[in-house]
């Protein structure tokens, strides 16, 4: 046979059936209520935040600066996956300096199993968590979701407990068991307190809160955040009556002397 005869059969071909997209994460479709997004948020953790600022909040506190994000109903719903997305668009910025992204509120712990899956979707990212926590819903908070946070930013709002529960019109035992909780994790905690003249910055009411947090091996430092005003336009705008009307800002003295406090038992304070 001559080569020009030769003919070359070729081999039948199998179909290959397109290739199905693996299915998205089961965190993905979590549902919960945000009433708000930051995107460089410098002060609740370290480095550049993106802080989801949860709605639902059990306490009433007299000096939220967010009191429109107390009821559940004043936020919109969103999937943790949408919020992801968001978060992923900024990871350039917030990756740098152990960057990441805070749960606050509100009260995060009002809706945990967003909060969890938000902070899962946060960790594929490769980025750090905080939970911004008044920690009276402390028990809402699972292993699962601690073994997912890296740092708590804990508000300890007063000491004596009739000044805490004036305050937030709650009991102080639930967060202080909260904190005994993640010192035995060993979860890092930076506390917080809020000095607000004439209501919690008496000396023992202050050294309470000091004693308390000395007394625990995970506190890596004390935020003394003094009283402001900033919060008073909210309050008039939701028609709210503000008792704190007539109470001064913390000036920067006081503030000063209520960190000595903490720094004389050998506390980080800021």
């Amino acid at each position: 046979m001559r080569a020009s005869e030769l003919r070359v059969r070729a081999p039948s071909a199998t179909p290959i059936a397109p290739a199905r997209p693996a299915p998205a994460p089961a965190w993905r479709a979590a549902e919960g209520r945000i009433t708000a997004i930051e995107t460089g948020g410098t002060v609740d953790g370290p480095g550049l935040r993106f802080v989801a600022f949860l709605a639902g909040c059990p306490l009433r506190c007299l000096y939220c600066h967010n009191p429109e994000a107390t009821e559940a109903r004043n936020g919109r719903i969103t999937t943790a996956g949408a919020l992801i997305d968001d978060v992923a668009a900024c990871t350039r910025f917030l990756r740098p300096a152990g960057g990441g992204v805070t749960a606050s509120g509100g009260e995060p712990l009002q809706q945990p199993a967003f909060v969890e899956a938000f902070f899962r979707g946060a960790k594929e990212l490769g980025l750090t968590t905080a939970l911004d926590t008044s920690g009276f819903l402390g028990r809402r908070a699972t292993d699962e979701l601690l073994d997912l946070t890296d740092l708590v930013l804990l508000d300890i709002k007063s000491w004596e407990t009739g000044t805490y529960e004036r305050v937030t019109g709650a009991p102080l035992r639930p967060t202080l068991a909260f904190a005994g909780r993640l010192a035995a994790r060993g979860t890092p905690v930076w506390i917080r307190f809020v000095l607000v003249p004439g209501l919690t910055d008496a000396p023992r009411n202050i050294a309470g809160v000091a004693d308390f947090a000395a007394g625990l091996p995970n506190v890596e430092r004390v935020e003394v955040l003094p009283f402001h005003k900033m919060g008073e336009a909210k309050w008039e705008a939701l028609g709210r009556e503000n008792r704190l009307a007539a109470t001064p800002a913390a000036t920067p003295a006081q503030a000063e002397r209520a960190r000595d406090i903490f720094r004389a038992r050998g506390i980080p304070t800021f």
